[in-house]
């Protein structure tokens, strides 16, 4: 079993029924999955490997095939039509889900340049919660050599809580590094 998901019974479900008085187990708040999203751009339009690439590099990241994404609508000024491939996600549940956020926690976010922690307001109002990364790089599976070009992805991880508080302290209960408030 992944060590955060073995973590997570033995230590923050205690912590997070204590906190907010939850009478029954099952109201404490969990992960539901998380997911990784790469947009090729204006590279994609341009280069026909570059969404394969991006599809790749995240497959290489989380250990599970991408699926490619296409364009809902037509947009004239950018050069879209709808049907076109404009980037790669992945949807991690399970032991997969924790043993990603473990990586990405522990041995990931230390290796972003100039860190000083990630925004404690990327919450959605219902508890899920999103960054950005600007570069495929901060992950240790990526060989700098092989890559054709460096990408930013969005990463969402979807938690149960109700509320934003309750889906910040399940996420900080976990280890994330959010910065101060006021810093």
């Amino acid at each position: 079993m992944a060590r955060l998901k073995d973590r997570y019974y033995a230590e923050i479900v205690p912590a997070l029924r204590e906190q907010f008085n939850y009478r029954n187990i099952m109201e404490v708040p969990k992960l539901e999955k998380i997911v990784l999203n790469v947009g090729a751009g204006r590279d994609a339009h341009e280069n026909a490997r570059a969404v394969e690439s991006a599809a790749a590099d995240l497959a290489v990241i989380t250990g599970q095939k991408a699926v490619i994404t296409s364009a809902k609508k037509s947009i004239a000024n950018f050069r879209l039509r709808a049907g076109m491939r404009v980037g790669a996600k992945v949807t991690l549940r399970g032991d997969r889900m924790y043993e990603f956020l473990d990586r990405f926690i522990n041995i990931a976010i230390p290796r972003v340049r100039d860190f000083r922690g990630l925004s404690p307001n990327a919450f959605d109002g219902r508890g899920n919660y999103a960054v950005g990364m600007r570069e495929q790089l901060i992950f240790p599976e990526i060989d700098y050599d092989k890559i054709d070009k460096i990408r930013g992805m969005d990463i969402i991880i979807v938690t149960t809580a109700k509320t934003d508080e309750e889906g910040r302290e399940l996420l900080r209960q976990f280890g994330m590094p959010f910065a101060k408030q006021g810093a």
